[in-house]
C-alpha cells in the first residue's frame, strides 16, 4: 500500500464517523515533530465555528516522532486523523492523500511548520459561498523566509504568471480552502499544488484571492528542498501550458425523454 490510516485501539481511536465534517483540513508533514501540537492547538480554535470538521495529517515518511506525536494529539480529538506513506513521495502526494481520504466537500490545506496561520481559515472557506468559487488561494504578505528563498519564489512566480496569466501572485502558500470534487478532477502530478489556480481556471472556474500573514516556522528547517520547488517546475510549467492550450469547450449536454 503506498499509504495507511493509522488507528489505534482504546480511546483514542476514532470511531464516530455518523457526522459529516463540513470541512477537512489536510495537513501534509515529514519530521515535523516538534511543531505538530502547538499546530493542532490552533487549527482546533480556528475550526470551532465551523463545526463539524476533521484534520488529517498525512506523514510523509518521517524518521522522527512526527506520527507518535499526531497520535498522543488524537488522544483526546476524535475528529484527528493521521493516514502515513511507508516512504517518503513530495508534498503534492501528500496532500492528494488527505484529499482523496477526506469525508468533506470543502478542503483546506496548510503547511505542518506552522509558517501558516489557521486564523484565516474561516475566511478562505466564506470565500467557496460562491458557487462559482472553485479555489480560495492565501496570497502570503510579510514573508518570514530568508532572502534566497524569497528570490527563488519571486522568479518562478513572475515566469509561471506571465505565461498561464492565472492572476495568483503567490501559488506557493499552503493555505488554500477549494472543492473537493474539483480538485479530484484536476490531473495528478507532482507539484500540482502549485498549479492549481491555472488548472482550476482551465475547469472555468473562479479563484479567489486572500491575503494571510506569514510567520516564521515554530521549529526545525524545510524538508522540501530547492529542486522540489524551482528546477523540476519547469517541465511541470510547460505541461500545464499545454493542458491550457489543448482544451476544448466542454458541451452541456441533457437526456432528452
Amino acid at each position: 500500500m503506498p499509504f495507511e490510516e493509522v488507528a489505534e485501539d482504546g480511546p483514542g481511536r476514532m470511531t464516530d464517523l455518523s457526522t459529516s465534517p463540513r470541512i477537512s483540513v489536510v495537513v501534509p508533514v515529514k519530521n515535523e515533530a516538534l511543531n505538530i501540537l502547538p499546530l493542532v492547538e490552533e487549527i482546533e480554535q480556528a475550526c470551532a465555528a465551523l463545526a463539524a470538521f476533521e484534520v488529517i495529517y498525512v506523514d510523509d515518511g518521517s524518521t522522527d516522532e512526527t506520527g507518535q506525536q499526531v497520535l498522543s494529539a488524537r488522544a483526546t480529538r476524535p475528529w484527528l486523523r493521521l493516514m502515513r506513506h511507508a516512504a517518503s513521495c513530495g508534498q503534492s502526494a501528500a496532500v492528494r492523500t488527505g484529499v482523496q481520504a477526506a469525508r468533506a466537500p470543502v478542503v483546506v490545506t496548510l503547511d505542518g511548520d506552522g509558517q501558516n496561520d489557521p486564523a484565516f481559515i474561516p475566511q478562505l472557506v466564506a470565500a467557496l459561498d460562491d458557487p462559482a468559487v472553485a479555489l480560495a488561494a492565501g496570497q502570503r504578505v510579510g514573508r518570514k523566509d530568508g532572502a534566497y528563498k524569497k528570490w527563488q519564489s519571486r522568479i518562478a512566480n513572475g515566469v509561471r504568471g506571465r505565461i498561464l496569466k492565472d492572476g495568483t501572485r503567490d501559488t506557493g502558500c499552503g493555505l488554500k480552502a477549494f472543492r473537493r470534487d474539483v480538485y479530484l478532477r484536476l490531473p495528478y502530478f507532482d507539484a500540482l499544488h502549485r498549479f492549481m489556480p491555472a488548472l482550476i481556471k482551465r475547469e472555468g472556474y473562479q479563484i479567489a484571492h486572500v491575503d494571510v500573514v506569514d510567520r516564521p516556522r515554530h521549529a526545525g528547517h524545510s524538508n522540501y528542498g530547492m529542486f522540489d520547488r524551482l528546477w523540476v517546475g519547469i517541465l511541470d510549467l510547460a505541461g500545464v501550458w499545454w493542458l491550457i492550450r489543448r482544451r476544448r469547450r466542454v458541451p452541456a449536454a441533457q437526456e432528452i425523454v
